[in-house]
């Protein structure tokens, strides 16, 4: 590789990697104003939280409809590759996440061919909380179009287009509808009616929230997270930082010894028990 396309890596992963750390120090900004706001306002939410506390508490956790194919407690995570493969990458993702942005165009093409080697087989949470603080709805709205295309059996090749496309954080491009329709337009056999549909109706909504809860819950607090058999590797894998290189070199580590498994639709063989398992309960070391 020449000494441009070294820096040109390097410069990528740095980027990366100051994009998450500033997405980290405004969640921390985010909470001091939550906390002040709620100390300045503790009076009138006195007279609300029964209302509110019932309302959450009425909520079900478990969604009414999950894409097909969907795997793990409560059918949660989304997966790609083959299920037999012997390595799990694990990987929660924000539609909206610049940082998850970059990390997909520097590192999709490696998941994807490791996925069809066989080599691993990888689990996706599409989490949304970025609506949160950034007006608009492309985190929820994204995160149903996905589901969608999981459920007509287009999960990665979609998954790749829309990171290929993503807008800026504070373009929320992906809340309109029709843009998502347009990119599902670029993935053979997806522009469909039942996808259009499924979009439309925001069919998988309950199901997005669902998700969401569950990275609530979790020990992880920003995206992307990425594990390797339980173990964060994003950014960096001990003292090792993440390169396309690298990644292959530590699933190869992994899977020494292994047979690899056998490839087959993306996203649609459900995983055997254990690897499920793995899957929802990952390392707690925060990613």
């Amino acid at each position: 590789m020449s000494e441009k396309n070294q820096e040109g890596k390097r410069t990528a992963r740095e980027r990366m990697q100051e994009q998450r750390a500033a997405e980290e120090a405004s969640g921390r900004r985010r909470k001091k104003l939550v906390v002040g706001g709620a100390v300045l306002a503790v009076i009138a939410a006195a007279v609300i939280t029964g209302v509110v506390v019932q309302n959450q508490r009425s909520k079900p956790e478990t969604p009414t409809a999950a894409p097909s194919g969907t795997i793990g407690d409560k059918n949660l995570v989304i997966p790609a590759g083959a299920s037999n493969a012997p390595a799990v990458l694990t990987v929660y993702e924000d539609p909206r996440c610049p940082a998850c942005g970059m990390f997909e165009r520097e590192f999709s093409a490696t998941v994807d061919q490791l996925e069809d080697a066989g080599k691993i087989y990888t689990n996706y949470h599409i989490v949304s909380f970025i609506d949160r603080a950034v007006p608009g709805k492309g985190s929820k709205i994204g995160a149903n179009a996905l589901a969608c295309a999981q459920d007509a059996g287009h999960f990665r090749d979609f998954h790749d287009v829309l990171y290929r496309n993503q807008p800026e954080e504070t373009n929320d491009a992906f809340g309109d509808k029709a843009v998502l329709l347009g990119l599902a337009k670029q993935v053979n056999g997806l522009d469909t009616p039942e996808f259009q549909a499924c979009v439309n109706s925001n069919k998988y909504g309950g199901w997005v929230s669902s998700v969401q809860q569950d990275f609530d819950k979790s020990s992880y607090k920003s995206t992307p997270t990425v594990l390797l058999n339980g173990q964060p590797i994003y950014p960096k894998n001990g003292n090792d930082e993440i390169t396309p290189a690298n990644l292959v070199k530590w699933v190869d580590a992994a899977n020494q010894g292994k047979q690899p498994g056998t490839p087959g639709s993306h996203g649609q063989t459900p995983a055997p028990t254990s690897t499920a398992s793995e899957a929802n309960n990952p390392s707690p070391t925060a990613g």
